[in-house]
């Protein structure tokens, strides 16, 4: 099965000109969604992974089965003022202006070793973002994860250049 073939793109949503990578097709697959899954946790097999780090929206569907599978605990990053105890804040840019991603101050302890999954990397800012947090509290991030890769906004190459690597089981071309 080729995954790429569940994913849905959706013209002009948000804006005239983006194309969006809609994973939800994926998702409603029991067998494609298992499939990414399963790659997602493979590469990390024998790793030692105290805590998945999912970022909000579609992270927290991808990350929580990842830590299932992994039997490892599971952490939010949320866009700001959507956790409901004491936050570490970390503010990332847009294309036009800044955003927050939040962390719980207590869901990383020193020295855990975690690993990062989303659906898709894009720019790379929220992901930038989470590396921080993570960084903050005083974890180690060994790696980050997503389906989709869009090469032509650089993400990739902008959390490479942090020294962290980037897994992804697919890339489509353009905005």
């Amino acid at each position: 099965m080729e995954l790429k073939d569940l994913i849905r793109t959706i013209p002009d949503h948000p804006h005239a000109g983006i194309l969006f990578r809609d994973i939800t097709t994926l998702l409603q697959d029991a067998r494609g969604f298992r499939q990414a899954v399963d790659q997602l946790v493979q590469p990390y097999a024998g790793t030692k992974i105290d805590k998945v780090v999912g970022i909000e929206a579609r992270g927290f569907i991808l990350g929580g089965a990842v830590s299932h599978q992994l039997s490892v605990g599971f952490v939010p990053v949320r866009k700001k003022g959507k956790l409901p105890w004491r936050t570490m804040a970390q503010e990332y840019a847009l294309e036009y202006g800044t955003d927050v991603m939040e962390m719980h101050e207590d869901a990383i302890a020193p020295g855990e070793q975690v690993l990062i999954v989303d659906d898709l990397i894009a720019t790379g800012g929220t992901v930038e973002a989470a590396i921080k947090l993570i960084e903050r509290a005083g974890g180690v991030v060994i790696g980050t994860s997503f389906v989709i890769d869009l090469p032509d906004l650089g993400g990739r190459k902008r959390i490479e250049a942090m020294g962290k690597s980037v897994l992804t089981l697919m890339a489509f071309e353009g905005a």
